[in-house]
């Protein structure tokens, strides 16, 4: 799935700039694989912990079947892998992987591959 990163918000704690401790905040639409057809929503929170560098990162995913919650490092450049760490309706335990990465060369949209077991 694709996730348009349209609202995402970084608030400037502590030191101006980019310091540990700044907060990014999101609630995104998420489209099917082909970037085609809104297939739902995602909203979260990430904390700045190596400047330049990564956040730590927890969000939740909205489907009509229900929702998938994630947690694990986003890194400014390449890509990460967060533990899937529970969901709801037909997702309920769910555990694994979500793997992310940049979705073209722009930083507005990002590919979710969910690895559910």
């Amino acid at each position: 799935m694709v996730e348009h990163a349209t609202t995402d918000a970084v608030t400037d704690t502590g030191a101006s700039g980019d310091s540990a401790g700044d907060i990014l905040t999101f609630a995104n639409e998420v489209y099917d694989a082909d970037d085609k057809a809104k297939i739902g929503t995602d909203q979260g929170i990430c904390f700045r912990t190596v400047v330049g560098k990564a956040w730590e990162c927890f969000w939740t995913l909205s489907l009509d079947k229900g929702q998938l919650t994630v947690e694990g490092p986003f890194y400014d450049a390449g890509d990460s892998v967060l533990a899937i760490t529970g969901g709801t309706g037909e997702f309920a335990g769910a555990t694994g992987d979500m793997a992310l990465s940049a979705h073209g060369t722009e930083g507005t949209a990002y590919d979710f591959t969910y690895h559910i077991k």
